[in-house]
């Protein structure tokens, strides 16, 4: 399947692909053949097992890019259920982007899905406009990051260094394992450090969908973030609250 797939880039450069994972065929193809008529390169697993396959044996293009772009993926899998793939993967130091689909949409279960790494979550039934959306949105934020990477080695605030092209961050000299999503929201304060920027701003910017995700998340991500960047979360010095405007960072 895999060597099918890759044969199909050509010599040329590919569009985005986009790994679809999920175990019931009628959403599987609809989903396919909505990615595909958007031009995306579409290829599928029907459990978690075959998924993380796939994701091992994908070899980078000939670029040294990713040969998958964005994965799809249900929570509900046979063998390896979605929430263990998500948490392999990062784990393995893997930062494909991850969009969770569940029938499963409590805050809660939101939470813990961007909470081990997921970079967005969409609670099915959902509309497939919407989700091409959100698919574009997640493509192309990735492709600013990497674009930014290769032009600046590292971002430095005080005691915080941001080392773009690893996706690795230090903090008085130590390693912090961050998610993707925090990743790129101190990203974004690094790249813009003391400026205010609103709930709204911060998910248009981070999560590209500014009408579609609560403000809550920015205030979950933002405490995730205190707790393993500051010496005391309860008292920031990095990242500080503008009480009726938003965050900025020092």
């Amino acid at each position: 399947m895999f060597d099918n797939f890759m044969r199909s880039f050509g010599a040329s450069q590919p569009s985005s692909c986009i790994l679809v994972v999920e175990d019931e065929i009628s959403i599987r193809e609809a989903i396919t053949l909505a990615l595909r008529e958007e031009g995306y390169q579409v290829i599928t697993a029907e459990d978690g097992r075959q998924a993380l396959n796939l994701i091992t044996n994908a070899l980078p293009r000939e670029d040294g890019s990713a040969a998958i772009d964005l994965i799809l993926l249900d929570l509900m899998l046979p063998y390896v259920n979605g929430l263990d793939v998500c948490r392999i993967l990062r784990q393995q130091g893997n930062l494909t982007p991850i969009l969770i689909l569940s029938a499963r949409g409590t805050e809660m279960d939101i939470v813990v899905g961007l909470e081990i790494g997921a970079d967005d979550y969409l609670a099915k039934p959902f509309g497939l406009r919407e989700l091409v959306a959100r698919c574009r949105v997640l493509l192309r934020r990735s492709s600013r990051t990497q674009s930014t990477s290769s032009e600046q080695a590292t971002l430095q605030f005080q005691d915080i260094t941001l080392y773009l092209q690893e996706y690795k961050v230090t903090v008085r000299d130590q390693l912090v394992n961050l998610s993707p999503k925090e990743y790129t929201l101190l990203e974004l304060f690094m790249q813009n450090p003391r400026r205010v920027f609103s709930r709204d701003q911060l998910l248009e910017r981070v999560w590209g969908m500014q009408s579609m995700s609560d403000p809550k998340t920015v205030d979950v991500h933002i405490r995730w973030l205190r707790e393993k960047l500051e010496v005391d979360p309860s008292s920031p010095r990095y990242i500080i609250t503008v009480r009726g405007f938003g965050y900025r960072l020092g």
